[in-house]
């Protein structure tokens, strides 16, 4: 393999202070001078270059990121280095673009990025767009769009602004000045982004998730104790309850909001220039059955090895039945996170347990509502999509969570019943996410429970599978039946809720809804969500 030539490096001084501002690549067109903050354009003229003064960057926000000016990596073969960054920040929180130098350069020169987005990272490239960009006040999230020779799905349409800027950038920053991100996604798992951060056209890039283990990245940023600080505890960053006082302290990069451990209040975590943190009084829900911290050993794809992931936050969710004759049904999500793969979600409802990743692209949909996701077609589970809302919550999470935050879910199963898809859908935003049924046993192993909790986590999988049963399935079935009744009848003297009380506690929605119900006919809801969330606003969060 040939040597990368390297770039050309050019230097000059801050108009502003004096200090040294270095360029190492041809392709920027803008810095930010370290010293001062000040935003400074490069021009080419007769007489050479030259650097001007055409703003003020902010101070950039302190959010840990693993990553920094001067980290470097690989991918597809060639060497980059991080070289500036955009902070973002829109209705839902705040992000970052990390601006990358590949080795080379190319002629001209790759405009990539790393960003965040839905609690992994994304590595894009601007491309040229040759055709009108579409009109952004136009598009809605769930809306087709054919752009630059390919179908895309609408994902979100997000009011945005850069907050701070840091390095070299191919275009100076708008600074202050809002401008809307449209995010696109397809499905061949890519997601794609049109900026009007500019005047005139605006940026279009495409890209695809990328576990940052596979990026080979060095030189990140260390902690005070030495450790990476993906790997530390987030130290200083604290702050006190708006509800109660208690301390409160993130323990990850990328935490939106949190739920407080002393009086329950759910907050958010400060972000760029504010200066109030909002936060929802939860009644109490159920005690986990994994607890908050405990790590296991899953694997979201069957083909590869398990892997550490930690649960970080927790949350109840219920559906919304159009019907008020109609009970409803409530499930439990638990957050968990790997440091190098990002986020998933471990799901328990009343049919089973489930791992669930929230995708990068977005699958297509044909006749029959039938959905299909990498060579797997998924029927949809139910009629109808339902309506789901957030009930309780705890720990920490990657978007702003809100209690009662509400979204249009439609739920989709493979042939084989082992695959599921779950698309959300609010104003803003609609996300998907992709994975597989776990057996119970499965996960009572991987968090290392006693055995003792086998019968709690216990739940009815067999709505997954195939339809077909064998007579011998309906005898047993039969007696397992029967053999209930008797347990009925035998429970109806203490408690006849008991059961519910059982596996899933005295708090939980399921134990109280039985309790009231008992003098009421019960009737049908709809089944719980696979997974995922609604985080209500733009991608690159």
């Amino acid at each position: 393999m040939p040597e990368a030539t390297p770039q050309r490096r050019w230097r000059a001084a801050c108009p502003n202070c004096g200090a040294p501002v270095e360029f190492a690549s041809r392709a920027s067109a803008s810095a930010v001078c370290g010293f001062c903050r000040s935003t400074l354009l490069r021009e080419r003229g007769d007489s050479g270059e030259t650097l001007s003064q055409i703003g003020q960057s902010a101070e950039v926000f302190e959010d840990y990121s693993p990553l920094q000016i001067g980290s470097t990596g690989q991918w597809m073969g060639s060497g980059f280095a991080v070289v500036g960054r955009l902070q973002m920040q829109g209705s839902e929180g705040h992000w970052n673009e990390w601006h990358l130098l590949f080795d080379g350069g190319g002629d001209p020169p790759k405009v990539a990025w790393l960003s965040e987005d839905n609690g992994s990272f994304v590595l894009s490239l601007e491309v040229p767009l040759q055709e009108a960009a579409p009109d952004p006040a136009r598009l809605q999230p769930g809306l087709p769009l054919n752009l630059a020779g390919q179908r895309w799905s609408v994902a979100a349409v997000t009011p945005t602004r850069i907050a701070a800027a840091q390095g070299e950038l191919p275009r100076p920053p708008q600074l202050r000045e809002s401008f809307p991100v449209v995010e696109l996604r397809n499905e061949r798992d890519e997601v794609a982004s049109l900026e009007w951060s500019s005047p005139g056209a605006p940026s279009f890039s495409i890209g695809r998730a990328v576990p940052l283990a596979e990026l080979r990245l060095q030189n990140l940023r260390v902690a005070a104790t030495g450790e990476s600080v993906s790997e530390a505890s987030i130290q200083g960053r604290s702050f006190a309850c708006p509800s109660c006082g208690a301390p409160l302290a993130p323990k990850l990069a990328q935490t939106k909001s949190l739920a407080c451990g002393q009086c329950g209040a759910v907050v958010d975590v400060p972000a760029p220039e504010a200066r109030a943190l909002g936060f929802t009084d939860q009644p109490p829900g159920a005690e986990p059955l994994i607890p908050l911290g405990r790590t296991g050993q899953l694997s979201v794809d069957p083909s590869r090895p398990a892997q550490p992931w930690q649960v970080v936050g927790y949350q109840e969710r219920c559906d919304l039945p159009d019907d008020a004759e109609d009970e409803q049904t409530f499930w439990r999500e638990y957050l968990l996170f790997n440091q190098m793969e990002g986020f998933a979600f471990l799901v328990d409802t009343q049919e089973g347990w489930s791992l669930v990743k929230p995708l990068t692209g977005a699958p297509s949909t044909g006749p029959g509502g039938v959905a299909r996701w990498a060579g797997t077609s998924f029927k949809p589970r139910w009629e109808q999509p339902y309506r789901a809302k957030v009930t309780h919550v705890l720990g920490e999470f990657y978007w702003p969570v809100r209690l009662d935050q509400e979204a249009l879910v439609t739920d989709y199963v493979s042939g084989d019943g082992r695959q599921l898809l779950s698309r959300e859908a609010t104003r803003d935003e609609v996300t998907w996410s992709h994975g597989r049924v776990l057996p119970a046993e499965e996960v009572r192993r991987a968090f290392s429970l006693p055995p003792q909790a086998a019968p709690t986590l216990q739940r009815d999988a067999s709505a997954f599978s195939k339809s077909g049963t064998s007579f011998f399935t309906v005898v047993v079935v039969s007696l397992l039946i029967l053999l209930v009744l008797v347990l009925v009848m035998r429970a109806l003297s203490r408690d006849s809720c008991q059961s519910y009380k059982d596996s899933f506690g005295e708090f939980s929605n399921e134990y109280q809804q039985c309790r009231s119900s008992l003098a009421r006919p019960s009737g049908s809801g709809y089944g719980g969500s696979w997974g995922g969330y609604s985080s209500g606003g733009g991608g690159h969060k």
